[in-house]
């Protein structure tokens, strides 16, 4: 039995007890159909343990469910755990960052929202660092080279083969926050630009003025799945990573990013604005 499933296997339990839901069952009736104890659906469910590919067309089956692509990715999902390269900070950082990690490495595109910050994965070295060390409490030394050391290695789904493609829409506050002071600014806004001529990577800039809606000024991730459903949000709060995967929330963010990248500037002006307030700072 698992005593600390990840967030992907948490997922695969959690999207198997909205099938068995939709259709009706409660678990004992779905144990009865797969002839088993209903404590084994509740398990499965739960991600202490984790079913094979043949149970989840069986409780596929079960319940009615006629979607083949859904189905092929929740067997994708299973198995046992797979080592990644996050596995190495698991007791060194919470565990919703790992999850986090193990989310974008099996994304198939990404898009993100950022009011205040510059995203996660664009930053530099530098500017990783500097943010860091104004941490609330404050970090010790080893625990922000282990930060600094998994944020790079988060930064490598944009070099893969393929490449992860990777949509962001920040706020021009971002880009004058001056995280470091002005050196650090500086090389940081030319990262981000030098970053934004990837073919995978999309930067737009919302300008100061701009009627778009930026969410309250919450920092959010929209993680794409295999197929839509299994979709998710990552909020970024205070406490650490939030995930959300409801159809309703999956909806919503869904309209709040397509509000914002209505009221930014094309990828060509971001890049020109961003050239310009380097130059200014």
């Amino acid at each position: 039995m698992r005593s600390n499933p990840t967030g992907r296997q948490l997922r695969l339990g959690a999207e198997l007890r909205k099938l068995r839901e939709r259709a009706g069952l409660s678990t004992a009736e779905a144990a009865r159909l797969l002839r088993v104890n209903s404590a084994q659906i509740s398990n499965i469910e739960a991600a202490r343990f984790g079913p094979s590919a043949e149970r989840v067309h069986a409780l596929a089956r079960n319940y009615e469910c006629f979607d083949p692509d859904l189905v092929d990715a929740l067997v994708g999902m299973t198995g046992d755990r797979k080592r990644g390269w996050w596995e190495e900070y698991r007791e060194l950082l919470p565990a919703g960052q790992l999850d986090l990690a193990e989310l974008e490495h099996h994304a198939t595109a990404i898009r993100v929202a950022v009011v205040i910050h510059i995203p996660g994965l664009l930053q530099a070295l530098d500017h990783i660092r500097a943010g860091l060390l104004e941490c609330v409490p404050p970090l010790r030394p080893h625990e922000v080279e282990h930060r600094l050391s998994y944020r790079l290695k988060r930064q490598a789904i944009l070099f893969s083969d393929p490449p992860t493609p990777y949509a962001t829409i920040v706020h021009e506050a971002a880009l004058r926050m001056g995280v470091g002071g002005r050196d650090i600014a500086r090389r940081q806004l030319q990262h981000l630009i030098e970053m934004s001529e990837h073919e995978n990577v999309v930067v737009q800039v919302i300008p100061f003025g701009s009627w778009a809606c930026v969410s309250s000024g919450q920092s959010f991730t929209y993680v794409e799945g295999p197929v839509p459903k299994l979709d998710t949000v990552v909020l970024d709060t205070a406490h650490g990573c939030e995930f959300l995967d409801a159809e309703a929330q999956l909806a919503k963010y869904r309209s709040v990013l397509d509000r914002m990248d209505s009221g930014s500037l094309t990828p060509e002006k971001s890049r020109d604005l961003i050239h310009n307030i380097a130059q200014s700072i």
